[in-house]
């Protein structure tokens, strides 16, 4: 089933509004994932799709039929919540035959539901347990099991696995995925995991300040961004952002940094949004432009930590064959080494350019309007 926000907004007191004119259309089948710091509205929108609160202004669409103003069980789906919502006196197979039960499903056909639901979670051996007996992704599972069991052809979730530790989160990722493909559910996910959004969603829908500020595939999200914030949001170690003014045809910090621009953009300073893994080290140079401040090991790579002449901080990802020739407080250079963006002062994005160095010297430089 598909899901369709027509400019959609909410407002809780009549004058500021928590979320702002979102539109998007959501295909049959779809894992949408909203992503963005916590304030942005992500759970609000998630709950004006449910019907659990009315939206201000907009519409919702489920398979071309309004129901924005539909109270809840009236829209054809299910949520999976945060804290599992699981009643503490009822077993595994009660919580998950609950809304069925209540929605008075003959108890032939309930019992067939909760026995496919369970085992499609891997918790068939488990149905006569209470949920305290259960660790917190087999409660996960028991939610995910009952959002099954109702047979609705769309499911929101709300910051599912906030509430697991790491290792499990991925395990739970990669199940909750292969559960929606399988079969065939609509999923609007909530996350504020950037991680999690790249890795589970088709689509990705990236709030912040209350206003969508791109739509996009994780791929389009993470190499087009289209302005800093998004840029930032996306990526670990996360983009330098580097404030620079204009010098003979290039854009350059005070450090000094060197970016090419292009002819057509006005000379005023910009900000250059570079990604850790496109900057490079120099060593034993007579002109350093930074300082090393830290190294972290993460056994694949090396993330240092650096001031810049100006300042200014950057992030710097190299390969850890490289580990022993970085020290704290070492002098080093840094240069551009690939990709990166031009943003004006406002974040938005105006242009891109790629450079590529040798022996420290700059080879070949391209750059296009955005």
């Amino acid at each position: 089933m598909s899901i369709e926000l027509k400019n959609l907004s909410k407002s809780y007191d009549g004058n500021t509004l928590t979320l702002k004119d979102v539109s998007v259309r959501i295909e049959t089948g779809e894992f949408f994932a909203i992503v963005g710091p916590s304030g942005c509205g992500k759970s609000t929108l998630l709950r004006m799709i449910a019907g659990l609160i009315p939206a201000t202004d907009g519409n919702v669409l489920i398979d071309e039929k309004d129901v924005t103003n539909l109270p809840p069980q009236d829209r054809n789906l299910t949520m999976v919540f945060q804290n599992y919502a699981l009643f503490p006196f009822l077993t595994v197979k009660d919580n998950v035959a609950f809304g069925l039960k209540a929605r008075k499903v003959d108890q032939t056909e309930i019992d067939q539901r909760v026995a496919k639901a369970l085992e499609m979670v891997d918790l068939a051996e488990l149905g006569d347990r209470k949920p305290k007996e259960l660790s917190g992704g087999q409660r996960q599972r028991v939610a995910l099991a009952r959002a099954i069991a109702s047979d609705a052809k769309i499911c929101l979730m709300d910051e599912p696995l906030s509430n697991l530790d790491a290792q499990l989160r991925t395990k739970m990722r990669a199940e909750i995925r292969e559960l929606q493909q399988h079969l065939g559910l609509t999923v609007i996910y909530v996350t504020h995991d950037q991680v999690e959004a790249m890795t589970m969603a088709d689509r990705i829908m990236v709030l912040h300040d209350h206003e969508v500020q791109q739509i996009g595939t994780p791929l389009q999200i993470y190499q087009d961004p289209r302005n800093a914030f998004v840029g930032q949001f996306f990526g670990t170690p996360r983009m330098n952002l580097l404030e620079t003014t204009p010098n003979e045809g290039q854009l350059q910090t005070a450090a000094p940094l060197y970016f090419a621009k292009p002819a057509e953009i006005e000379p005023h300073n910009c900000l250059i949004g570079i990604r850790p893994t496109n900057l490079t080290i120099l060593t034993d140079v007579s002109d350093a432009n930074a300082r090393i401040e830290n190294v972290e090991y993460l056994g694949t790579q090396l993330i240092i930590e650096a001031a810049m002449d100006d300042g200014q901080e950057v992030r710097i990802v190299q390969d850890t064959e490289q580990a022993d020739l970085y020290g704290v407080n070492q002098r080093i250079k840094v240069v551009p080494n690939g990709k990166f963006f031009i943003f004006d002062q406002k974040g938005q994005r105006i242009g891109q350019g790629e450079e590529e160095i040798e022996d420290g010297t700059i080879t070949e430089a391209k750059y296009a309007l955005s």
